[in-house]
């Protein structure tokens, strides 16, 4: 610590040499006309001779991560996002004063270089510097290893570090991008129409979560960041809107994991007149899809697992997949003090009071979700834990709904909606029950929403597909705090 606040200073005292030669230490607008990648690409594999003659000259910019002096000359390296070219800096071509100003660079500055490109004679690509423009002071030195930073602490509260020093993080973001882009131009394309809804709730609903509080003085009321935005793209569907899809921020006051951040990214998406196996079949589309268009394969790795997004998937119903996965009898479906027996052999726990489905859910959470490596919908849910789905024609007691699993978690949730105000009211009522019985996330009763629902709405379809997990996959990363930018820690321990 004392090193790195030493050099700070001797950083700090060169911004007044900086002065003195008549430069801004934190300069302005630089005329960039090549970017490193694209010279990469186009360059590494000529000649020297072929680039003597194409006389290829270039103006990039660029942060310092690697410097190396000899006398009259230097090379650098700089880096422009994700990649890296090396630059020569000599006396002779420089000048005098230029050269004066390159032995002021520090690593961590950031320099803007034009001239030809060159091979050295080790034969690494090269610009030949004739004129080099000062741009921004790095006053903090880079933290010692910089190179392959591994703190994860570090990495991850100080991302722009990470960035620095790990250039294949870029790639994990950029990849991000494709596949948010990519969704967006599926649902587009399929006729859904794009919308944004309120991030802040008068009342939480949408899923069974513990929601964010906040307050807003000029109304003088109390507000909830959304856990979801589901029952507002209802709402839509009842005004006549026939596809609607939101690419939102949720926020969840929840634990945090490797698969879980307080602040999430999701993709939820309605479609009128269809039910959840319309919506099994778009969402095979979309994985298979996405997979072609990021990486040309339905394929993947996934943490040393062979991934296969190829329609049609697996689909097993959710009572069934408890039996099968953990060779149970059928009796735990119908009595619970067998479900008990059962989760106690399976070193389950179960909360005293734990419903009898609750069991179940609590079971299949165990040891079932953990073993769901190929696509796999899980269907059928019971109407007890799905308080917005629509009951099953053939069994009440269950519901019209699925969950995708990938690689052991949990991607999507998709039902047939309830559309039925008199059968949501009763299940919120139920819900209510639950909080004042002390679950903290169960659902509220939102009146405006049944209010809605009695002026009608057709038979619809809904899903949400959690985007952090999904990038999660196609990056083959196990922490979701590896795809967020600035996930959310601990407060910093002061020094």
């Amino acid at each position: 610590m004392e090193e790195s606040t030493d050099q700070r200073q001797q950083r700090i005292q060169k911004l007044e040499i900086l002065k003195e030669l008549g430069i801004l230490p934190h300069g302005t607008r630089y005329d960039v006309t090549h970017q490193i990648e694209p010279i990469l690409s186009t360059y590494s594999g000529k000649t020297k001779e072929q680039l003597e003659e194409a006389k290829v000259t270039c103006r990039i910019a660029g942060r310092i991560v690697a410097l190396r002096r000899f006398g009259k000359a230097g090379f650098a390296a700089l880096q422009d996002g994700a990649h890296r070219l090396q630059v020569y800096l000599k006396k002779d071509i420089l000048g005098e004063e230029g050269f004066t100003l390159s032995k002021e660079l520090d690593l961590g500055d950031w320099i803007g270089v034009e001239g030809p490109l060159f091979r050295t004679k080790t034969d690494e690509l090269t610009v030949e510097v004739k004129d080099l423009t000062f741009l921004a002071k790095g006053l903090r030195p880079l933290p010692e290893k910089w190179h392959g930073l591994t703190d994860i602490e570090t990495r991850y509260r100080q991302r722009y570090v990470d960035l620095i020093a790990n250039p294949e993080v870029h790639q994990i973001f950029r990849t991000r991008s494709r596949i948010i882009a990519g969704i967006r131009s599926f649902f587009i394309e399929h006729d859904f129409l794009e919308v944004e809804t309120p991030m802040m709730h008068p009342i939480p609903g949408g899923a069974t979560a513990r929601p964010f509080v906040t307050h807003h003085n000029a109304l003088n009321t109390d507000l909830y960041l959304r856990v979801a935005p589901e029952l507002y793209l209802k709402r839509l569907i009842v005004g006549g809107f026939r596809r609607v899809f939101e690419i939102n921020r949720n926020f969840r006051n929840e634990g945090i994991s490797t698969i879980h951040n307080p602040e999430f990214t999701m993709l939820e998406f309605y479609q009128a007149y269809a039910d959840y196996h319309d919506l099994m079949g778009l969402t095979e589309r979309l994985f298979a899809t996405l997979g072609t268009d990021i990486s040309g394969t339905t394929t993947l790795e996934y943490q040393g697992t062979t991934i296969d997004l190829a329609p049609p998937w697996r689909r097993v119903p959710f009572l069934e997949a408890i039996l099968e996965v953990n060779q149970l009898d059928h009796k735990i479906l119908q009595d619970q003090d067998s479900a008990n027996s059962a989760a106690r052999l399976l070193n389950v726990d179960v909360p005293l009071k734990t419903s009898h489905i609750g069991t179940l859910n609590l079971i299949f959470e165990e040891t079932v979700e953990r073993k769901l490596i190929q696509p796999t919908f899980i269907t059928d849910y019971p109407t007890e834990i799905s308080p917005l789905s629509r009951r099953k024609d053939t069994d009440p007691t269950l519901t019209d709904r699925f969950e995708l699993f990938i690689a052991g978690r949990e991607l999507a949730n998709g039902f047939s909606e309830l559309n039925d105000p008199l059968d949501q009211r009763e299940r919120f009522e139920a819900q209510v029950a639950q909080r004042d019985a002390g679950d903290e996330e169960a659902h509220y009763l939102d009146e405006d929403f049944l209010r809605a629902l009695e002026y009608g709405m057709p038979p619809t379809a809904g899903e949400g597909i959690g985007i952090d997990r999904l990038v999660m996959l196609f990056t083959n990363q196990a922490s979701i705090r590896d795809v967020i930018l600035f996930p959310q820690l601990r407060p910093e321990k002061s020094a």
